[in-house]
């Protein structure tokens, strides 16, 4: 099943690269979303008046309904807004673990891990759902339109009917297979019995139901009352690992405004989302350890730049596993971990001639004593990103974990799997590791929403992506090729991938890097190619507008107003 479910996971994410005619032309507005009718619906909202905000949520609930394998009002996310006039701010509405829950909730009765597929389907992986709170935050902050309004699109989409994608299809194939313990998730998507097949029309009324009160009434109806009992029962009762959440954890999750992280590369500041994610201080060491290599000279077919490249990101994932975590539960040396002493002190461990081999922590500033843990996170995610007429922008990434979350599904939506996201292991030689699981909560997430600024302080370029813990390295690969290889927002998110894993670094197949193998592996890389399962969106401001892009590797699209 383990096998069966990470190709699942990719074949989500992803469909055969094709041509997507010509680039969109410059406009004021621009939608892009890793489906072509949540882009849609965001390209409405604009039309009506709507901010930047009002698209990006109509987009979310959009892809509640077209894309459940990978996000939804079942799941939560990290939004990150940039007023036409005004600071940056950034919501957290990463789900949260039940009150309940001990650093014990994933080690059986020997206390030992238990198996990632043992754990996520049913009731024991689901969080809290953050995204309909995050949602309310938002639209109260920057909202134009009235809320009700936000909610027409998708709810259109699920009376109406909508034509499953490819990539949903071929997931539902591989993961159908649990379903028979799932009859919600199997009466919608595999009626009697069998996975709808791409181009089959499917609809869901109990979506449009669920997304009409929310409406109506506001985030209480999701939080309290029928939708919450609905929520608790189907946790508690499900078949497979029934688990422990309350009414009382669904009324009392909230929505938080973080401090967004930022720094600087090549003179263009950037800033995402602070932890519980782990996207942006992950990307800004990445970066701030090749700040001193000129990559520009070396371009995008030299071996060597990937190799750096290669060098710098398991350096920098090294620190995220031992240091990050829910913030309201761990201190963390976030500036350390930037601080552009200790990142010159790491980028010294590079060799430009040769591989290290191994890549260990290092000890940042103001750092304690800690423990490392390895975080899985399967690829499922969708990233998506709305500028409107006056030049907000909006860029946020939304998840339910891993392909269709938990397989539960109350109220027409996917519940999440976004506890698996905790290391399963609490304690490593005898101290506490920072991502372990606690009532209340937060699991470290990988999720990297970016905004980059030029010299002015203006907004250029945003950008995310999904898949798990690559999606790191395609925010890292994208600011790269956009910053140092002046590509376009397209070009950037479609070129290749340079990833890792237990034995050695991994190129991602059928791309300008799988040639790159002989050379890498002469200078002391293990070397692997594959498929990585990938998909971003950005947009990025011309010089006659801004212009959206949708990963060619996905069946998603941008579309300009």
């Amino acid at each position: 099943m383990k096998a069966q479910l990470l190709a699942a996971a990719a074949l989500l994410l992803s469909a055969p690269a094709c041509a997507q005619g010509p680039a969109p032309t410059p406009s004021r507005g621009v939608v892009s979303a890793a489906h072509p009718l949540a882009a849609e619906a965001g390209r409405e909202i604009l039309r009506q008046g709507g901010s930047a905000a009002d698209a990006e949520l109509a987009m979310m609930l959009a892809l509640t309904v077209v894309e459940p394998q990978s996000s939804g009002i079942g799941g939560g996310g990290f939004f990150l807004y940039q007023p036409a006039k005004g600071k940056l701010v950034s919501i957290d509405g990463r789900e949260t673990a039940p009150k309940a829950a001990t650093p014990r909730r994933f080690l059986d009765a020997s206390d030992k891990p238990l198996g990632r597929f043992q754990a996520i389907p049913g009731g024991l992986s689901v969080g809290v759902p953050g995204n309909i709170a995050l949602m309310a935050m938002a639209h109260k902050r920057f909202g134009k339109l009235p809320w009700r309004a936000l909610f027409q699109p998708a709810i259109k989409l699920a009376e109406n009917g909508y034509p499953v994608s490819a990539p949903m299809a071929r997931g539902m194939g591989f993961v159908s297979q649990v379903w028979k313990d799932f009859p919600a998730i199997s009466a919608l998507y595999a009626p009697g019995g069998k996975p709808l097949a791409a181009g089959e029309m499917v609809k869901n009324p109990a979506l449009a139901l669920t997304l009409r009160r929310i409406a109506a009434i506001g985030p209480d109806a999701f939080y309290k009352g029928e939708n919450a009992k609905a929520i608790v029962a189907t946790v508690t009762g499900a078949k497979r690992n029934p688990a422990d959440m309350t009414l009382a954890d669904l009324a009392g999750y909230q929505a938080k405004e973080r401090a967004p992280i930022c720094g600087v590369y090549r003179g263009y500041k950037m800033c995402g989302m602070g932890p519980p994610s782990s996207g942006a201080i992950t990307v800004l060491q990445i970066l701030g350890m090749l700040e001193r290599f000129d990559l520009k000279a070396m371009g995008p077919n030299d071996p060597k730049a990937w190799h750096l490249i290669a060098e710098a990101m398991q350096l920098a994932y090294a620190d995220r596993e031992l240091y990050l975590g829910d913030p309201d539960f761990v201190s963390m040396p976030l500036k350390g971990m930037i601080d552009k002493n200790y990142l010159g002190q790491r980028s010294a461990l590079i060799d430009p001639a040769r591989a290290r081999g191994s890549y260990e922590a290092g000890t940042p500033p103001g750092a304690a004593p800690r423990s490392p843990g390895v975080s899985s996170e399967v690829k499922g995610t969708t990233h998506f990103v709305a500028v409107d007429h006056d030049g907000n922008v909006a860029t946020m990434t939304s998840t339910v974990e891993g392909p269709f979350g938990s397989q539960l599904v109350t109220g027409g939506y996917v519940l999440n799997n976004e506890l698996t996201d905790f290391t399963f292991a609490p304690e490593k030689n005898g101290a506490p590791v920072a991502n372990r699981v606690e009532g209340g909560k937060r699991p470290l997430s990988s999720m990297s929403p970016t905004i980059v600024y030029d010299a002015g302080g203006k907004p250029v370029f945003t950008v995310g992506a999904a898949g798990g813990k690559t999606i790191i390295m395609q925010v890292a690969k994208a600011l790269i090729a956009h910053l140092d290889w002046g590509m376009s927002a397209r070009e950037s998110i479609a070129l290749g991938l340079v990833y890792f894993g237990d034995n050695g670094i991994i190129l991602e197949r059928g791309t300008v890097l799988e040639p790159m193998k002989p050379a890498l592996e002469a200078l002391g890389h293990r070397v692997n190619v594959a498929e990585l399962g990938l998909k971003a969106n950005a947009a990025e401001l011309t010089t006659t507008g801004w212009v959206g892009a949708a990963d060619p590797r996905s069946v998603g699209e941008a579309l300009g107003e």
